[in-house]
């Protein structure tokens, strides 16, 4: 393997490693926030009030613009792009979890 062909697996390999460190440590500053969901499917509001769960990873996004802490997604109840934050845990009662339950985003980008 040539030197700058080395140079590029070791950069490549150090920012998987940078992806993965900022997303575990994200997950876990959020849900020690309030927010159970964080690094995986979680609650979500959008800017209409409605709740659905979608998968929330720190520092990456395959389906939505991120923007801070919230981000740019389609919703899939109103069917409509808008802008979604995550919900803390103990703004939610038993029947927000399942209305956010029946409702959730696509599994594919």
């Amino acid at each position: 393997m040539s030197n700058g062909a080395f140079v590029i697996v070791i950069a490549v390999a150090l920012g998987v490693v940078l992806v993965i460190v900022v997303a575990v440590a994200g997950g876990r500053a959020g849900r020690a926030r309030g927010y159970s969901g964080i690094g995986g499917r979680t609650v979500v509001r959008c800017s209409r009030g409605h709740l659905f769960t979608t998968l929330w990873i720190v520092g990456s996004s395959l389906k939505a613009v991120r923007l801070g802490d919230k981000r740019y997604q389609r919703c899939p109840v109103c069917e409509k792009w808008r802008i979604v934050v995550p919900v803390p845990d103990l703004e939610l009662s038993d029947e927000d979890r399942r209305v956010a339950a029946q409702h959730r985003d696509s599994r594919l980008p």
